[in-house]
C-alpha cells in the first residue's frame, strides 16, 4: 500500500510522492506506524512530514479534501512549530534525515492522538468509526461507504482538541525535533570517520538503506543512542591523540647531512649568507655533505591489524555502551589508516568480529552493538583468537588492545608460544585495566594503563595505536 497521488495536503508533486513511498520500503519503523495507526488517512499524514521536511518550500494547500482536513490541521500545527524551520536545516533534501525526521514525528503525533482519545470518549469513538469504515472501502468486496459524514465530525473534534491543546502537542512536537537531531548526529558519528568536516561527504558513499537502518534504530532504541554518544566523543578524542602522534613522528630527533633546504641547519644558513664561506657551503650543499636535522618520517600506513580484545564478562555490562563506542573510535583509525580491524569478545567464550581496512555497515553495527557474552574471564581464549587473526595477517607490526577488569592465570608454555609468535610478527600490546590486579596482565602486555573506565584519559593512550 502506497500514498496516493491525491493524498497531501501539501505542495508535494510526483517525484516528492514516489521517493516518499521509496523510503517506506526502505524502513520498517515508518510501516508499523503506518500499519498500527489508530486513525485513518495516516499513512498520507506520514507522507506529508516527510515531506514538509524534504522540500526546499513546503506548504499546505488552502484546499483539501473532506477526508485530509484532519491531516490539513495537524500538518498546520507541525510547520507552525518554532523548532520546525530550525530542524530543516538539516533535513532538506535529506531524504535519510527526513525519514528519521519523519519517524519521530509521526511517533509523537500518534502518541498524542492516542493520549488524548483516551480521555476523549467522543474523540475515541469517533477515531474508531473513521478507522473501521476506511479498512471497509479499502477492502475489495465492499463498495465505498459513506465515510464523509463521521469525517467531518472527526475533523471538527480534532480542530477543537487541537485548538484546546496546542501548548501540548508543540511541545511534543519539540520533542520529537531534538530526538531526530539526536538520531542524525547518532548516523554521523557511528557511520563517518575522524574528520568531523567530511562527514556529509563521506556519508555520501553509505548506502541510503543503510542510513536509514542505522537512524531509525538510533531513533528508536535508547541504549543504540548512548553506543552514538560515546563514539562521537571518543572520536574526538582520537582525533586528538593521532595529530600527537603524527607531531610526535614528524618531530626533529639528530643531525644528518644531506640537501634539505627546509631541514638545514641555521649554522648552514648563516655560512650561505656570508660572501667568505658561501663557495665552500655550495660546494658542500651539491656534494651532499651540509648539516641537516634528522627528520623521522610519518609512520607508514597499512601496519597490520589493529586487534581489540574485549572483556565482556558480567563484571563488565556496565560499561557496555562505552566499549561499543571506544570499539567503534578504534576501528575509524584502523580505516583511515586502511588496516584490517577485529574486535574479540570474550569471557569463558569468544566472538571475533573482522572488518577488512575498518569498513563496517550499519548492520554490522547493530549486530555488534546487540551483542553481549556474560559469563567469567578466560585472557588465553582471547589471546589465542588475537594471535590467530595476526597469523591470518600479511603484514606485521600489528596492534593489540587488551581490555579487561578480571584476572585470570595464563599457563608457562601458553605465555612462551604468545613471546615466541610476538617477536616474530613484531606486534604491541597495549593493556587498559580497568581497577584490578597487574601482574597477569603485565606478563603478556608491553604496556600497562590503569583506568577508571572507557572515559579515562589513560584510555585515549589507544588512540595513538
Amino acid at each position: 500500500m502506497h500514498m496516493e497521488e491525491n493524498q497531501s495536503v501539501l505542495n508535494a508533486d510526483r517525484f516528492d510522492k514516489r521517493r516518499f513511498n521509496e523510503m517506506m520500503d526502505l524502513s520498517q519503523e515508518l510501516q508499523k506506524l503506518r500499519d498500527g495507526a489508530a486513525m485513518p488517512m495516516f499513512e498520507p499524514l506520514l507522507g506529508d512530514m516527510w515531506a514538509s521536511f524534504y522540500k526546499m518550500k513546503p506548504a499546505v494547500l488552502d484546499e483539501v479534501a473532506e477526508s485530509l482536513e484532519v491531516n490539513r490541521m495537524i500538518m498546520d500545527a507541525i510547520m507552525e512549530d518554532p523548532g520546525f524551520e530550525d530542524h530543516r536545516k538539516s533535513t532538506r533534501l535529506n531524504d535519510w534525515a527526513s525519514a528519521a525526521g519523519t519517524i519521530k514525528t509521526g511517533e509523537k503525533a500518534h502518541e498524542w492522538l492516542i493520549r488524548k482519545s483516551e480521555r476523549n470518549e467522543g474523540l475515541r469513538g469517533l477515531m474508531e468509526q473513521m478507522a473501521a469504515q476506511t479498512q471497509e472501502e479499502q477492502s475489495p468486496e465492499n463498495g465505498e461507504s459513506d465515510t464523509p459524514e463521521a469525517a467531518s465530525e472527526l475533523s471538527g473534534k480534532l480542530k477543537e482538541t487541537l485548538q484546546e491543546n496546542l501548548d501540548s502537542f508543540r511541545e511534543a512536537m519539540g520533542q520529537a525535533h531534538e530526538e531526530a537531531r539526536q538520531a542524525e548526529e547518532g548516523v554521523k558519528s557511528m557511520l563517518g570517520g575522524l574528520d568531523a568536516g567530511k562527514a556529509e561527504a563521506e556519508l555520501k558513499k553509505v548506502p541510503l538503506r543503510d542510513k536509514i537502518l542505522l537512524a531509525e534504530k538510533i531513533a528508536t532504541d535508547r541504549r543504540m543512542q548512548e553506543i552514538a554518544d560515546w563514539a562521537g566523543r571518543f572520536k574526538e578524542a582520537a582525533v586528538q591523540k593521532q595529530k600527537v602522534k603524527q607531531r610526535r613522528s614528524e618531530a626533529k630527533e639528530g643531525v644528518t647531512i644531506g640537501t634539505d633546504i627546509e631541514n638545514l641547519l641555521p649554522s648552514e644558513f648563516s655560512l650561505y649568507t656570508h660572501p667568505l664561506t658561501k663557495t665552500d657551503f655550495l660546494r658542500r650543499f651539491s656534494e651532499g655533505e651540509t648539516m641537516q636535522f634528522e627528520q623521522k618520517g610519518p609512520e607508514q600506513l597499512n601496519k597490520g591489524p589493529v586487534v581489540l580484545c574485549l572483556d565482556q564478562s558480567d563484571s563488565m555490562s556496565g560499561l557496555d555502551a562505552q566499549s561499543k563506542g571506544f570499539a567503534l573510535a578504534l576501528m575509524s583509525i584502523a580505516k583511515k589508516q586502511k588496516r584490517d580491524f577485529c574486535i574479540v569478545l570474550f569471557s569463558t567464550r569468544v566472538q571475533a568480529f573482522k572488518y577488512e581496512r575498518g569498513e563496517i555497515g550499519a548492520a554490522e553495527i547493530i549486530r555488534l552493538a546487540e551483542t553481549y557474552l556474560r559469563g567469567g574471564t578466560d585472557f588465553e581464549q582471547a589471546l589465542g583468537e588475537a594471535l590467530a587473526v595476526i597469523g591470518e595477517s600479511r603484514f606485521k607490526r600489528a596492534d593489540i588492545v587488551f581490555v579487561t577488569d578480571g584476572k585470570d592465570r595464563l599457563t608457562d608454555e601458553f605465555l612462551e608460544r604468545f613471546w615466541r609468535e610476538k617477536k616474530e610478527k613484531s606486534f604491541q600490546v597495549l593493556s587498559l585495566l580497568i581497577g584490578t590486579s597487574r601482574e597477569t596482565v603485565e606478563s603478556f602486555t608491553d604496556r600497562v594503563v590503569q583506568i577508571e573506565d572507557f572515559d579515562d584519559e589513560g584510555s585515549f593512550t589507544a588512540f595513538e595505536v
